[in-house]
């Protein structure tokens, strides 16, 4: 029944790394975090291979993503070029506050932010543009910041990027194209950064590399890589405006749920 369930969140991560340009953690952490929880791990350690475990889902997820958006096009690999370097470092830091962190509030941070993200969902996560694209050292800044929050959170970070490019004057579907590449730096830094500090961490579950749970992580990855396409396929051809709201909806019950387990 667990290998079901993380197959069925796979799926739904996976459409909307495809559909939103996220990386699909917001979703995959707190399903994570449950079922780790009925396993009986020990909170000290259950949000932090919950995410570790994340972040290690979004480099396979976010290269089917990609390779769905370029297809189309979407994708501005000048800018992924440039913030690269930002979101990498950032990814690594990132891993690091997250082992400074004791579990129940680490717990505590992610709920809050999940409701942060349902409602920049439901009432439109897309800023209105402000100004042009900074230059290096702008977009190297921006993306260590990324980089960081959404290593530490376990997601993609296109919660986070894709208000910051349409800020930026970028077209919302270019915004999500690149913001899934941007992804992949951020979670192959994340990744590593969370194997390393988890690695001689007691009360582990069982063949967990670090603070990456290895059996959870091939049960989501196969559905996910599956339906990221089926999400790019999507945001080329309808207005996303609904299912950000029902996303926003779902967002919001796994976070209550989660706050209060």
């Amino acid at each position: 029944m667990e290998v079901l369930f993380l197959l069925a969140m796979g799926a739904v991560a996976g459409m909307f790394a495809g559909l939103l340009g996220i990386g699909g953690g917001i979703i995959i952490v707190p399903v994570l975090a449950m079922v780790f929880k009925g396993q009986g791990v020990n909170i000290d350690v259950l949000m932090h291979v919950a995410i570790g475990t994340s972040l290690a889902t979004i480099v396979i997820t976010s290269l089917s993503s990609v390779r769905a958006h370029n297809k189309r096009g979407g994708i501005d690999w000048a800018v992924v070029k440039t913030m690269s370097v930002g979101v990498f470092v950032g990814g690594l830091l990132g891993a690091v506050v997250a082992k400074m962190i004791p579990g129940e509030d680490l717990k505590l941070i992610f709920s809050i932010f999940m409701f942060v993200i349902a409602a920049q969902m439901y009432f439109g996560n897309v800023s209105k543009p402000h100004c042009t694209l900074p230059k290096t050292a702008g977009m190297l800044s921006a993306g260590g910041v990324i980089g960081m929050i959404a290593s530490l959170m376990g997601i993609g970070g296109g919660s986070l990027s894709v208000p910051f490019l349409t800020w930026c004057n970028m077209n919302i579907r270019n915004a999500i194209a690149t913001s899934s590449a941007i992804g992949f730096p951020i979670a192959v830094s994340g990744t590593l950064g969370f194997i390393i500090t988890g690695w001689a961490v007691a009360d582990r579950p069982v063949m967990s590399l670090g603070f990456v749970n290895v059996p959870a992580f091939f049960s989501i990855v196969v559905a996910s890589t599956l339906f990221a396409p089926v999400g790019a396929w999507i945001a080329h051809r309808v207005s996303p405006v609904l299912l950000k709201r029902i996303f926003a909806g779902f967002l919001l019950i796994l976070g209550i749920r989660m706050l209060l387990s």
